[in-house]
Parts: structure tokens; C-alpha cells; sequence
């Protein structure tokens, strides 16, 4: 793969790193290659390839250009799925150790943490990520192995000082790990500002197109990085070479993605905070959120994901999510089409999280188709419940 020059912007950089030397004749775009195994005599030496779970030539290109996204001195490791990659860094977490992290964590990961302290006796203590003293705090209570970071949260988008966390934790000799699944790299750079770990969903953003599901791991240090390659390899987490192939196609438009949906996220957010309809809402954009003000100072940019909780509660927030008709009801987030979901409707899910949460990933859309079709649906969900009162009496006057 080509070197790129280290002055290069994010922006620049996901569209040139990991493109192949060039030569004459030589592709612009690397090749897929499907092979599961590699023709081999003796004992490969550093760099060759032998069999398709330990490495490809299909996932390097991709790990290099994660790797000059995040500022890492080492190439990324692609995942099967985020929770592949959020597994291989709780493996670093020893049986009977202590796992500090955020309350309103993805929920997923959450459920594996819990099954981590039935399983391997891992104490795990949840806390308010953005309250800076209370989670040095917790870390200094007693040892701490791991602090675990979310930020902007998933779903409640508090975010947390990085910086004084990960000097405060490393203090106390806690690892910290940081899910950069909704900044994305381009938002903030974890291991620039110390982390030891920065994992990522990479169906999300980095893929961005609603077709795959991968994740990623990135470490500097060379001890934590070859145990996260060891993870991987043993237990088979691997990712497929169309998968990953497809990834990098996506990661070329990620600049230009975020900027659109970040933009459409903040103009829905203020339009949001003045709707009759609408109780809350909750982005970093907004001067009146509590995570403006650490956002502004610490992330290049607010994200695209809004919460949004509707005057009518719980009953409302199913109602919105049944009358969009240009917003997709689905989970996951961070494609090119726009899509909600009322979190607490899965079962794991924190419960901390409003019932009538709506968690809003914005697309790349008109912000007025958006706008309008979201506008209609909250007009629904507020006329919903007459309605229902006026077709009971309907039904007891005719009974």
C-alpha cells in the first residue's frame, strides 16, 4: 500500500490511504480477492499470508486507512461484527477484574458486560460518563482494569471529556477504551488524546451504506495490539473480503457524508427545540444541551444523531415511528437514509432511558423532505390519542 503524506486532512485521507502503489498499470482501487488459503511452502516469513483467518489482502487496505483516520501508529483490526470488536477489548479484562463504563452504553454492550461479571466475575460499575469526578471516582474506588467510554453516548448523546478521563484513569493504571462509533474519526481522535483502545462499529458510519455489519479495533501500544490480533485469530471473529471491500468503498465518502447529515442534524435539532410537539431534545449542537459546551471544545463537529422524546410519551413515540413514510423505522444508524427507533422497546436496554426516547440517526436527505415528513408524524402522534377518544365513544354509542 501507498504512504500518505502525514499532513493530509481526515477528510483527504479517507479517500487516499490504503490505495495501492502506484505503478504503471497499477489499479487505482484495491483488488477483492476471495481466497480463503495462500500457497505456502515452510514456514511463512513476517508480512506473508497463509490462511485467511489470520489476515488478507482484502483487509489491509481497509485497516491501513481506519488506521490513518484515527491517528494510530499501528494498522486497524477488522471485525466481523462491532461486538466482535468490543469482545477482543473486553478479552483484556482479567477474570475477576473491574470494568468502569458509561450507564447509557449500547445496550449490547451493556448485556455483554453483565454476562462478562456472571461468566469471569467482573465487576462492573456504571456511571454517568459525563460527570468527570464521579467517574474518576469510581476508577480510583478500587483497582480498575478497564474504563470504558462512550462519547457522544448511545442513545442519551452525553459526552464526556476524554482527556480528563483518560489522564485521571491511566493515574489509577485503568486501560481505557473508547466506542468511536458515533464521533467517528473524523469527529475526534481517541488515541491522539492518550486511549489506549478505540473500537468502532463499522456498519455504522465508516461503511455507511446499510449493507454490512463489521467492526474494528485500533491500539498503539504493540503488546495490546498483538493480544487483539491473538483474540481475533483463536476465536475466529473474522470479517468476510466482499464485507470488508465494501467498507473501504463506503469510507472513500465519509467526509462528505457526515458533513451533509451532521448539517441536516442541526437544523432538524433546532427546529425539533421549537415544536409544540416535541417535549425534549438532545444534540450537541444546541447551546441549551448540557454536552454543547464539551463538544464544541472537544469534537470537530456535533455528530448526526439526535434524541428526540414527543409530548404523548411512550404511545407517541410508536405513533411517529409508524407515520414517517420517508424515514426508515429501523434500528442500527449511520447510513445514507435517515432512520428512528423508540429505544426502550428492546428489553436490555437501560433502564434510564426514557420510555418515549426516539433515537433519530439523519441521513444525507433534503433537510426539507426530512423536515417535513418528521413535522407530519409528530402532528400525528399529538392528534393520536383524540382520535382513539373519539372512536371509543363511537363504539360505546353504537354498542
Amino acid at each position: 500500500m501507498s504512504h500518505e503524506p502525514a499532513d493530509q486532512a481526515p477528510s483527504t485521507l479517507a479517500v487516499t490511504a490504503g490505495r495501492p502503489v502506484r505503478t504503471q498499470g497499477s489499479p487505482v482501487n484495491p483488488p477483492l480477492v476471495l481466497s480463503s488459503t495462500y500457497v505456502s511452502t515452510g514456514v511463512p516469513g513476517p508480512g506473508e499470508l497463509l490462511y485467511a483467518r489470520a489476515g488478507t489482502e482484502t483487509w489491509q487496505p481497509f485497516e491501513e486507512a481506519l488506521a490513518a483516520l484515527e491517528g494510530s501508529t499501528r494498522p486497524g483490526l477488522v471485525f466481523g461484527s462491532g461486538m466482535a470488536a468490543i469482545a477482543a477489548a473486553f478479552s483484556l479484562i482479567p477474570v475477576g477484574g473491574r470494568l468502569v463504563m458509561p450507564r447509557h452504553s449500547y445496550q449490547v454492550t451493556l448485556a455483554f458486560a453483565h454476562e462478562l461479571a456472571e461468566r469471569s466475575g467482573v465487576d462492573v460499575v456504571l456511571v454517568d460518563i459525563d460527570d468527570t469526578p464521579a467517574v474518576l471516582a469510581a476508577v480510583a474506588a478500587a483497582p480498575t482494569s478497564m474504563l470504558w467510554v462512550e462519547s457522544p453516548t448511545n442513545p442519551m448523546l452525553e459526552v464526556a471529556d476524554l482527556p480528563a478521563l483518560i489522564a485521571g484513569a491511566h493515574a489509577e493504571g485503568a486501560l481505557v477504551a473508547v466506542d468511536n462509533t458515533f464521533a467517528t474519526p473524523l469527529g475526534q481522535q481517541p488515541l491522539s488524546m492518550g486511549a489506549d483502545l478505540v473500537v468502532h462499529s463499522v456498519t455504522k458510519y465508516l461503511a455507511g451504506h446499510s449493507d454490512v455489519v463489521l467492526g474494528a479495533a485500533l491500539a498503539d501500544d504493540a503488546e495490546l495490539h498483538g493480544r487483539l490480533l491473538a483474540h481475533r485469530t483463536l476465536h475466529g471473529a473474522i470479517a468476510g473480503p466482499f464485507e470488508v471491500w465494501l467498507a473501504l468503498r463506503g469510507l472513500r465518502t465519509l467526509a462528505l457524508r457526515v458533513e451533509r447529515s451532521q448539517a441536516t442534524a442541526a437544523e432538524l435539532a433546532r427546529r425539533l427545540a421549537e415544536h409544540p410537539d416535541v417535549l425534549e431534545v438532545r444534540h450537541p449542537s444546541l447551546p441549551s444541551d448540557p454536552g454543547h459546551e464539551r463538544a464544541a471544545r472537544l469534537m470537530n463537529g456535533f455528530g448526526s444523531i439526535i434524541g428526540v422524546r414527543p409530548r404523548g410519551g411512550s404511545d407517541a413515540a410508536d405513533t411517529v415511528t409508524r407515520a414517517v413514510r420517508l424515514w426508515a423505522p429501523a434500528t442500527s444508524l449511520g447510513g445514507v437514509e435517515s432512520t428512528l427507533e423508540r429505544r426502550r422497546r428492546f428489553a436490555t436496554e437501560s433502564l434510564t432511558v426514557p420510555e418515549d426516547l426516539l433515537r433519530l440517526s439523519v441521513g444525507i436527505e433534503d433537510v426539507e423532505d426530512v423536515w417535513r415528513d418528521l413535522d407530519q408524524a409528530l402532528r400525528a402522534a399529538h392528534a393520536a390519542p383524540a382520535a382513539s377518544a373519539e372512536a371509543l365513544a363511537d363504539e360505546v354509542a353504537g354498542a
